[in-house]
């Protein structure tokens, strides 16, 4: 008996387009997203009564600011996520398109554009090995990425001469995060919302975003319907290795500099803003809108335990606790949808 493919309509289906179980899944989907946005809210009144300070606009300006990076990387890693997947490379990947960046720029003083290209085309490339690895070589995510987490790490150090690249002498290159398009509002910032505009567009409405959630949902039974996995799961690591690149660019241009030890616990922050957005980490599900708030609420966080002056030993801690707590929700919810 030949399966049913993906893209065909099931009896199931309903008059407004979803299955009773897509329907369920999206219900489930819009209560995680209100859940996140009030526990946005919460933490931005609890933060703005402890400290007068927190709810100023060049605060939230640099709050914003800091989502930028988590933000951009933590779009990538939704695509990931949703297929069951996992990207450990993403934090340390960001340095190694950010130094490649820096010797396009600085050191071969390519033109600016052609030398930003090329940073984002390291994030891509490093996402296609990724894909290839897990994909056709049938490596578990986990180990896939970890290998090029600590290739990228490695190749960080050893391009960059473990010394900062400074981008002063490269015109314009410090106003791709730090300019002022919109008056008040920092480049980056519009970046990441345009990111995400694209973002929603791909999981929504491409072919892309159709597979990624059926590899997720049952990569199996999307093989069998004729669709190529192993080639739209390469598609998928290498767009999400594309936001990397862009990521690498944006934290560069915001430092003005290639930091090539930076980066590591990245990757922990983004895939800890997915998860808390409502992304399973068993696949199959995942908004673009609950990653963007799960970015701010990390970033709020952080920001209000600083701006509290809670020592850095102790930010790490709460951290982490909110880590743990959005898997074990992750866990509940699935629990209870097999149930």
């Amino acid at each position: 008996m030949n399966a049913t493919p993906v893209t065909e309509k099931s009896p199931l289906r309903k008059p407004d387009g979803r299955t009773a179980g897509s329907t369920r899944s999206f219900l489930r989907a819009k209560l995680q997203q209100s859940l996140a946005f009030a526990t946005l809210v919460v933490l931005l009144a609890f933060f703005s009564l402890a400290n007068d300070a927190f709810f100023t606009w060049s605060n939230i300006s640099g709050i914003l600011l800091s989502t930028a990076v988590i933000g951009i990387l933590a779009l990538g890693t939704t695509f990931v996520i949703i297929t069951g997947g996992i990207d450990l490379s993403i934090g340390t990947g960001m340095t190694l398109a950010s130094v490649m960046t820096g010797i396009f720029l600085v050191n071969m003083q390519l033109p600016l554009v052609v030398g930003v290209l090329g940073g984002i085309a390291t994030g891509a490339l490093m996402g296609f090995i990724n894909g290839f690895n897990i994909a056709v070589l049938r490596l578990p995510p986990f180990i896939a990425t970890l290998a090029m987490m600590l290739i990228a790490q490695g190749l960080a150090l050893v391009i960059s001469g473990v010394r900062p690249i400074y981008f002063s002498s490269v015109q314009g290159f410090r106003d791709i995060a730090l300019g002022t398009f919109i008056p008040g509002l920092p480049n980056a910032v519009l970046i990441l919302f345009l990111l995400a505009a694209v973002a929603y567009l791909v999981l929504s409405k491409t072919i892309l975003g159709r597979y990624t959630f059926a590899i997720g949902s049952n990569e199996e039974a999307t093989r069998l319907s004729g669709v190529d996995t192993r080639k739209w799961k390469i598609m998928i690591y290498t767009v999400a290795g594309l936001f990397t690149g862009i990521a690498g660019v944006v934290i560069a241009s915001r430092l003005n500099s290639a930091q090539p030890q930076l980066g590591a616990g990245y990757e922990l922050q983004a895939i800890a803003a997915v998860i808390i957005g409502g992304t399973s980490l068993l696949g199959g599900r995942g908004s673009i809108m609950g990653t963007l708030i799960g970015a701010l609420i990390m970033s709020v966080l952080i920001n209000g335990l600083r701006i509290m002056s809670i020592q850095t030993e102790w930010q790490n801690v709460v951290v982490g606790a909110v880590i743990l707590v959005a898997v074990f929700t992750d866990a509940l919810r699935q629990r209870r949808a097999g149930s």
